[in-house]
């Protein structure tokens, strides 16, 4: 697996690349809290070559990422999730309504700064 680390202005152009050597099946994308930024990483596979590349790129608090659903379709639901679960806003989409239809969509739950509430018991 090729990892490659690019900033959040190259995303667009690097996923584009990828597309022309073959990467045509988007896996996953997700992200990781450390805090003081956030790490978003898609993962992309070329199928017919049975290889996989993951594009990280690192964003602090409040920056916004561009949508990548015209470049794979399959990336609507990510958006999604990182949007409500990981509180990361993406530019060019349209506002849906929520993947969990009784959540209010104002926390995230997956942000180390998340607290629970008494309704939420962690051990």
């Amino acid at each position: 697996m090729v990892k490659l680390k690019i900033s959040k202005n190259e995303l667009i152009e690097k996923l584009n690349e990828a597309v022309k050597e073959g990467y045509n099946y988007l896996v996953k994308i997700t992200a990781v809290d450390y805090i003081d930024h956030l790490e978003v990483i898609y993962f992309i596979r070329n199928i017919e070559n049975k290889k996989e590349e993951n594009i990280r790129l690192d964003i602090k608090d409040g920056e916004r990422l561009p949508t990548i659903v015209n470049i794979f379709k399959a990336a609507d639901f990510y958006e999604r999730e990182l949007s409500e679960m990981f509180g990361i806003e993406i530019e060019g989409r349209k506002v849906e309504r929520l993947l969990l239809e009784k959540w209010d969509g104002l926390e995230a739950p997956l942000r180390k700064k998340f607290e629970w509430g008494a309704d939420y018991k962690r051990d």
